[in-house]
C-alpha cells in the first residue's frame, strides 16, 4: 500500500484501492469519497480523493498566466462574504486554489480546467453526451448553464451531468488561440476573465467561465461572440438573419442601442440588429399595463398622442424598435420593457390571438331614473340595499366621506336617503371586476401569464396590498391569492400622470428612484417625480387625504405643503407636542392655528368607518367600530382603557368592548 505525507494533516496517509470504508467526505473538497483514495493511518476520520491528495500546492494555469494559483486551506474572503468558485459559481467552503488577483476555484474545478487547457480530456472520454434525463432547470428553478460559456446548457450538445460539470462539448474543445476581424492586432487567447472586463462585442460582463482575451489590449470577448453563427433563423421573424462584421459601431434597429462589431442583417426588411435581439419576445404582458404589448421595428407617430416611454418617461424614437399597445396610447423602450424580469412575462405565439377576457360588469345593477343629459340620478348598487340618489349638494353633505374610498365627498356623489351612505359618482360606477397583471407595484410583484380578475368587495376588514392601511371600505380582491387593493391606490396606479394640489406639475412614476421623499422625509426606492423640478414623493404621500377630521380640532384639518411662518415656536405638533420639520407636509387648521404631523392625524385607522358592523369571531352579537372620546371603558381582553379603535357590542344590555388589536389577537389565538 502506498503511503503519503500530506500538507495540512499531522499523520501519514495510506492509499486504499478497495471500498474499505462507509460513506465519507473528502476532507479537502467536501464531496463523497470513492476508491482509490487516501485515509489517515491513525484512523482519525481523515479521507482524501486521490486527485485532491496529489493536487500541487501551486498551479501554473494556462488560462491564468499572470500569477500562480495557490492552494489555500481556507477561503480568503471575509467571514461576512460568500466565497464563490470562478468556474462553477458554487460556494467554496474548504480547500481552494486562490490567486492574489481575486480568482478562486474548487480543487476539482482548477484541475479540470487545467486538463482542458492541456487537452487532457481522459475523464470525459467515456462520458455520455446529452443526458436523456436532463432537466433544463436546476433544483432552484433556474436554467442550467454551461460552466465554460455560461449560455444555457440545452442549446448545444453537452456532456452528461454524471461528469460533475455542466459543460458543452464545444466548450471542452475550444481552440486556445484564434484570430478575429473584431481584433486584428493580436491573437485572442482562451483565459479566465480575471479582470471582469465587459465583452468588446456585446458590452456585457461575464464573471465566470472562459473568455477570449488580449492582455496587451486589455479586452475580452465572450466565446459565443468570438464565433458567431453565420446565419440565424428564429420564429419571431419571418426571414433569416445573416452575420455581418462591422469595424464601426451601429444602432440596433430592434432595441435602439449601440452595437459593436457583430451585427445581423435581414436583407429583405433592411434591418440590422444585435445577435441577442434576434430572440426578443414578440409579445409580452407587462406589470405596468393591463394589455399585451407588441414588439415592432418602427411605428407611425401619428397613431400616438404621446411618445413618452411608460417606464422612463423619455421620448421613444419611432424609427427604432419599441414595445407598444395596440389598444391604447402606451409605448416602451425595448430595454425599459425588459429591464426587470419580475415585471413581465412572455406571451407565447400560440396564445397571440387569444383575447378571451371577461368584459367587466358595472356595479350599478339598475338605473331607475335619468336626467335630460342621460345621467343616472337614481340607481340600485350592488353594495347597498337601498336606492341611491345623485346629488351635488356639498353644503348639506360636505362633511361626509365616501363609503368606498373614505375621502370627503365632492360633486357629484350618490347618497342614500334612508341611511348614512355616500359614494363618489366615480366610486359608484366602478366595475364589479377589473383585470390586472400585477399585485404590488410598490413592493414585490407576483406576476402572471396574463391578466387576472380582481373582484370588487366591501364590508370586510383588509390591509391594502399597496399602502398597507387597514380599511373596511371598497377594495378589489384577487380571486387567486386573496390580496386586496383599496380604491385610493387603485385610482393612483391607473393614471399615467398624477396631479396633486401640492405641486403645479404632473408627477410620473419611476420604479427605480432612490431618494428621500420631499413630503415625509422617508427614504424611498420608488417615487412619483416631477420631470420639470427636483420634486419626488412616495406612493403613501400621493394618496394623503387633503381634508381630514381629528378630535384635536373642531374644524377640518387641511393638508399643508409649505411652512406657514418662520417662527420656530410654531414648528411643533399639537397632538404629540414634539418638534415638526417645517419643510415636510403637515395638517393645519387656519382658524385655530392647529398644526400636526401627518401620521399623528391619520394614525393607523383613518380608513375604517366608525359605526360599521364587524361579524368575525365568536361573540354572540354584532360588533361595531367605535372611537371613544369622552370616556374610556376598560377593554375586556387587556383591562386597559379603550382609547384607540375599539369594537363595541351593538346589543344595549351587553357591555362587551375591546381594542381592535386585542380582538384581532384573540381571534387568531382561537383559530
Amino acid at each position: 500500500m502506498e503511503e503519503l505525507k500530506y500538507y495540512g494533516h499531522q499523520h501519514p496517509l495510506l492509499m486504499l484501492n478497495e471500498e474499505q470504508f462507509g460513506v465519507v467526505d473528502c476532507s479537502r473538497c467536501g464531496e463523497k469519497v470513492s476508491a482509490p483514495c487516501f485515509s489517515c493511518v491513525e484512523c482519525c476520520g481523515f479521507y482524501l480523493h486521490k486527485t485532491c491528495a496529489e493536487a500541487p500546492l501551486e498551479l501554473n494555469h494556462p488560462f491564468h498566466c499572470h500569477h500562480p494559483l495557490v492552494l489555500s486551506q481556507n477561503p480568503p474572503c471575509a467571514s461576512y462574504e460568500r466565497c464563490v468558485c470562478d468556474f462553477c459559481d458554487e460556494t467554496c467552503e474548504k480547500f481552494i486554489y486562490h490567486c492574489s488577483c481575486g480568482l478562486n476555484f474548487h480543487i476539482k474545478c482548477a484541475l479540470f480546467t487545467f486538463n482542458i487547457a492541456e487537452r487532457n480530456l481522459k475523464e470525459l472520454e467515456h462520458v455520455a453526451l446529452e443526458d436523456p434525463s436532463f432537466s433544463s432547470k436546476n433544483d432552484g428553478g433556474n436554467l442550467r448553464k454551461c460552466f465554460g460559456c455560461w449560455e444555457p446548457l440545452a442549446i448545444y450538445t453537452y456532456f452528461s451531468l454524471d461528469c460533475g460539470f455542466n459543460l458543452h462539448k464545444k466548450c471542452a474543445e475550444l481552440p486556445l488561440k484564434m484570430d478575429r476581424l473584431c481584433h486584428r492586432k493580436h491573437p485572442l487567447v482562451l483565459q479566465f476573465n480575471c479582470e471582469r472586463r465587459a465583452c468588446k462585442v456585446c458590452q456585457l460582463t461575464q464573471r465566470r467561465g472562459f473568455v477570449y482575451g488580449c492582455s496587451p489590449c486589455e479586452l475580452a470577448i465572450h466565446i459565443d461572440c468570438a464565433s458567431p453563427l453565420p446565419v440565424i433563423e428564429h420564429k419571431s421573424h419571418q426571414h433569416p438573419f445573416t452575420l455581418f462584421w462591422r469595424q464601426i459601431p451601429f444602432i440596433c434597429d430592434a432595441c435602439g442601442t449601440d452595437g459593436h462589431h457583430v451585427a445581423y442583417i435581414c436583407g429583405t426588411c433592411s434591418i440590422m440588429i444585435h445577435k441577442k435581439c434576434i430572440s426578443l419576445p414578440r409579445i409580452i404582458q407587462h406589470a405596468f399595463h393591463v394589455h399585451r404589448v407588441f414588439h415592432t421595428y418602427f411605428i407611425r407617430k401619428e397613431y400616438f398622442e404621446s411618445l413618452n416611454c411608460l417606464w422612463c418617461h423619455e421620448v421613444v424614437d419611432t424609427e427604432l424598435g419599441s414595445y407598444f399597445c395596440a389598444d391604447c396610447n402606451v409605448i416602451f423602450h425595448v430595454n425599459c420593457a425588459l429591464k426587470e424580469k419580475d415585471l413581465y412575462c412572455i406571451v407565447s405565439q400560440e396564445n397571440e390571438d387569444d383575447k378571451s377576457l371577461d368584459i367587466p360588469v358595472n356595479s350599478i345593477t339598475k338605473v331607475l331614473e335619468t336626467n335630460d343629459d342621460g345621467e343616472a340620478t337614481v340607481i340600485e348598487h350592488c353594495k347597498h340595499k337601498h336606492y341611491l340618489m345623485l346629488s351635488d349638494n356639498i353644503r348639506e353633505h360636505g362633511d361626509k366621506c365616501c363609503d368606498g374610498c373614505f375621502l370627503f365627498i365632492s360633486p357629484k356623489f350618490y347618497h342614500c336617503s334612508r341611511c348614512d351612505f355616500f359614494l363618489h359618482k366615480s366610486c359608484a360606477e366602478l366595475p364589479k371586476m377589473k383585470l390586472f397583471s400585477k399585485h404590488n407595484i410598490c413592493g414585490e410583484t407576483e406576476f402572471f401569464s396574463g391578466s387576472k380578475p380582481f373582484i370588487l368587495t366591501s364590508d370586510c376588514m383588509f390591509s391594502c396590498e399597496l399602502c398597507e392601511y387597514l380599511s373596511n371600505g371598497f377594495s378589489y380582491k384577487c380571486n387567486e391569492c386573496g390580496s386586496q387593493i383599496c380604491l385610493r391606490c387603485l385610482d393612483l396606479f391607473l393614471q399615467d400622470a398624477v396631479k396633486i394640489p401640492g405641486h403645479k406639475h404632473p408627477l410620473l412614476f419611476y420604479y427605480d428612484y432612490e431618494e428621500q421623499c420631499c413630503a415625509c422625509g422617508r427614504d424611498i426606492i420608488r417615487a412619483f417625480c416631477c420631470k420639470d423640478c427636483n420634486f419626488h414623493i412616495c406612493n403613501l404621500c400621493v394618496i394623503r387625504p387633503t381634508r381630514v377630521r381629528h378630535k384635536c380640532d373642531e374644524h377640518l384639518l387641511i393638508l399643508t405643503y409649505d411652512k406657514i411662518n418662520d417662527y420656530a415656536k410654531y414648528h411643533y405638533c399639537d397632538i404629540c407636542e414634539k418638534e415638526r420639520d417645517p419643510k415636510l407636509w403637515f395638517y393645519h387648521c387656519k382658524t385655530c392655528d392647529t398644526s400636526a404631523h401627518v401620521d399623528c392625524v391619520l394614525g393607523k385607522y383613518s380608513f375604517i368607518r366608525l359605526g360599521s358592523t364587524y361579524n368575525e369571531g365568536n361573540h354572540q352579537h354584532p360588533l361595531t367600530f367605535v372611537k371613544k372620546i369622552h370616556y374610556y371603558p376598560e377593554c375586556v381582553e387587556c383591562d386597559k382603557p379603550c382609547e384607540d379603535l375599539s369594537l363595541q357590542c351593538a346589543e344595549p344590555r351587553c357591555n362587551y368592548i375591546a381594542h381592535w388589536k386585542c380582538r384581532k389577537l384573540a381571534i387568531r389565538g382561537r383559530y
